[in-house]
């Protein structure tokens, strides 16, 4: 069974309605590599369902994230905007270079045991992280470095 067709099953199986919005919404998600905003999932969803509505996708994505079938998450340090994301990535983090703008995922090595001593130490249960860290690419960080140096 396809990621797609278990979501589905899941979305059936929690009570709710599997409409073509859903489905088009959900297949967007699912189907993209790039980091996706409700109005980037709007724009993509519409190539498919033109009569879909921006409501309709903050809606479904009210209701995925409730259902925890996508998850929430912000690439930026001001969290001005949400991304969504498949639940079930392995868990990562973002760097946004503030020259281009391009967004690299970043998993952190022993996060998990930092999480687990946390647990320990202050008896509390992460569920979830959040970092956003900017920075410059190498391309950019070359680019700034030659100004500075050319004046």
């Amino acid at each position: 069974m396809s990621a797609q067709a278990e979501t589905l099953t899941a979305v059936r199986a929690a009570g709710r309605r599997v409409t073509p919005q859903r489905q088009v919404i959900l297949d967007v998600i699912e189907n993209s590599d790039q980091h996706l905003d409700a109005e980037a999932i709007f724009l993509r969803a519409r190539l498919q369902d033109p009569g879909i509505s921006l409501a309709t996708v903050y809606r479904t994505l009210a209701v995925l994230k409730e259902m925890e079938i996508v998850e929430q998450r912000h690439i930026a340090r001001d969290h001005a905007r949400e991304h969504y994301e498949p639940v079930g990535a392995p868990e990562h983090h973002h760097f946004t270079c503030l020259g281009c703008r391009k967004v690299i995922e970043i998993q952190i090595p022993g996060l998990d045991q930092i999480i687990a001593s946390l647990y320990v130490e202050f008896d509390i249960q992460i569920t979830h992280t959040c970092m956003c860290l900017d920075g410059y690419c190498r391309e950019c960080a070359a680019k700034r470095q030659s100004i500075l140096e050319n004046g």
